[in-house]
């Protein structure tokens, strides 16, 4: 009688060991799951998502005489980025843009956050009506002064973390 009670006994603890076991290590598979899982669409966005920068320019000649080349009175810098990648890229205000001298670049605001100051930036697809595979972005850096000549540096960082950078001379 006492092996049976014995036995009863372990087979009632090891039942009981069994689910807190499955508590516990069920849930900890299901969530690592789940963040492998995002992980790896994260990781899918930014593989089909690619941009490069195809050129700069200003409206500043060769013999460094500002021309006001599309009208509007300031000193603009143009920039033009092909989406090269697999999708079609949003929020393209959100965009972070770094833009100055060789070795002394600063961030510049959009428009929509620059607040009416200067310098600031705005956009537009030329080939598209949004931001599709092939398609070109011109950015035109609005700045406050003629900016001096030299070695100027351009680096975009898309929402989803890409960067393109690119060197270009006044």
């Amino acid at each position: 009688m006492e092996k049976t009670i014995v036995t009863a006994f372990m087979i009632i603890v090891s039942v009981i060991i069994s689910v807190m076991i499955y508590n516990v290590v069920y849930p900890a598979t299901v969530q690592s799951s789940a963040s492998l899982r995002n992980m790896r669409d994260r990781m899918d966005d930014r593989i089909q998502t690619q941009a490069t920068i195809i050129h700069a320019t200003s409206e500043i000649d060769k013999d460094g005489v500002w021309q006001d080349t599309n009208g509007d009175g300031r000193v603009n810098v143009f920039i033009w980025v092909k989406n090269i990648g697999a999708r079609r890229i949003a929020a393209i205000n959100q965009i972070d843009l770094f833009y100055g001298p060789d070795g002394n670049f600063s961030r510049i605001a959009h428009t929509d956050a620059a607040g009416g100051t200067f310098p600031s930036w705005q956009s537009q697809v030329e080939n598209s009506e949004s931001w599709d595979p092939t398609s070109t972005l011109k950015l035109t850096i609005n700045l406050n002064t003629q900016p001096a000549s030299g070695r100027y540096f351009i680096k975009i960082v898309l929402p989803d973390g890409i960067v393109a950078d690119y060197f270009f001379s006044l």
